[in-house]
């Protein structure tokens, strides 16, 4: 379950939240007990773990598979036979 992060503009307290995708947003403060209640939208946390994830990582040095190298090179020695 997400969980979401609430301030309260009465009072200013900031707190967090577990609940489900279908519960629905607090409204009520728990602490000034008044209607003040807004999400903050805070940037999710997100972790890589392992070497990467780029589009470089499976690719040669010079842009080129190397599997694309291969069938080139003996498609030319066979053509020149």
């Amino acid at each position: 379950m997400p969980v979401y992060t609430y301030r309260c503009e009465n009072c200013g307290i900031q707190f967090e939240r577990q609940q489900s995708f279908t519960d629905s947003p607090l409204k009520t403060c728990p602490e000034c007990r008044k209607k003040a209640l807004k999400k903050v939208i805070t940037p999710t946390k997100v972790i890589f773990k392992g070497s990467g994830f780029y589009a470089t990582d499976h690719k040669s040095p010079s842009g080129d598979s190397s599997s694309a190298k291969k069938s080139s090179s003996s498609e030319s020695t066979s053509s020149g036979e």
